[in-house]
């Protein structure tokens, strides 16, 4: 289906993430919608993220029959303790200001005139909202009232954060993304606010930080009974519990076999979410 700059696009189940990606950004990304991936997720933070490389490939997408209409875009505002040098906005500048400065420059590295979602690269302090991440989010709710932004979301959120920010914000976020650890229950207690709040969860790292779970001979052993690679499986306890799954893979083939990762059955799920997390 289609659709036009004015309605909201649903989030495909799994986002390409081009972070860490430098100089092979552009390459890398154009790789993976032609793979088949229709979500992709950068930032303006030019520390990990070359954004405009990722507007690159997507100028090179639309060559080949890729049109923006196609596309779930996600970018992020990220505050001035998690920049380098190369900032996209006047240090100097109020919050509101600056969220307005990035946004204007996403638009351009990613030559659209609007986004799917904009997110908050995450709060300043690590423990409750303070004054910064409650103007940051005001100036985010009025560029979403505005039609520029059709959603918006916020990451690296802890539940506590989160609690606050769906008690006191006029505007709920519709997504939340966060590196998943399957220490820590894959995110149970955000997952479970979201839930609750009709949020979408977004998992990142859902692979490299969580080498040592996937390993363990039961997990292989599962894998194998189902005829799916680990990555296979774990994206697919991903969509089991209802996250949207993350991938930076820069393997053209591992793009192609990432994208055939279904739903685990509600066993399969239990027996990988067991053998993970005890």
């Amino acid at each position: 289906m289609a659709y036009n700059r004015r309605m909201l696009k649903p989030i495909p189940d799994f986002l390409y993430g081009t972070a860490w990606k430098e100089e092979r950004t552009a390459d890398l990304t154009f790789q993976a919608l032609q793979a088949g991936f229709r979500g992709i997720d950068t930032a303006n933070q030019r520390r990990h993220y070359h954004e405009a490389g990722v507007g690159e490939a997507l100028m090179r997408a639309r060559d080949h029959g890729i049109g923006r209409e196609d596309l779930f875009l996600q970018t992020k505002f990220t505050f001035l303790a998690g920049q380098d040098h190369r900032l996209p906005y006047d240090r100097h500048a109020p919050i509101t200001q600056q969220v307005q400065q990035s946004l204007k420059r996403s638009l351009l590295h990613l030559h659209t005139d609007y986004l799917d979602s904009f997110v908050l690269h995450g709060p300043m302090y690590r423990h409750g909202l303070h004054d910064a991440d409650w103007e940051a989010w005001d100036a985010m709710t009025q560029l979403k009232q505005s039609g520029v932004v059709r959603q918006i979301g916020l990451s690296n959120v802890s539940a506590g954060q989160l609690q606050e920010l769906v008690a006191n914000a006029d505007v709920p976020p519709s997504y939340v993304q966060n590196r998943c650890f399957a220490a820590l229950g894959w995110d149970r207690d955000v997952r479970a606010l979201c839930a609750n709040h009709d949020i979408k969860y977004q998992g990142f790292s859902l692979l490299t930080a969580n080498l040592r779970e996937i390993q363990r001979p039961q997990v292989i052993e599962l894998a194998e009974r189902l005829r799916l690679s680990l990555p296979q499986l774990v994206f697919g306890y991903a969509f089991s519990v209802g996250m949207v799954a993350l991938t930076g893979t820069s393997s053209p083939q591992h793009m192609r076999e990432d994208l055939l990762a279904k739903p685990l059955d509600a066993t399969d799920a239990e027996t990988f979410e067991i053998w993970t997390t005890k």
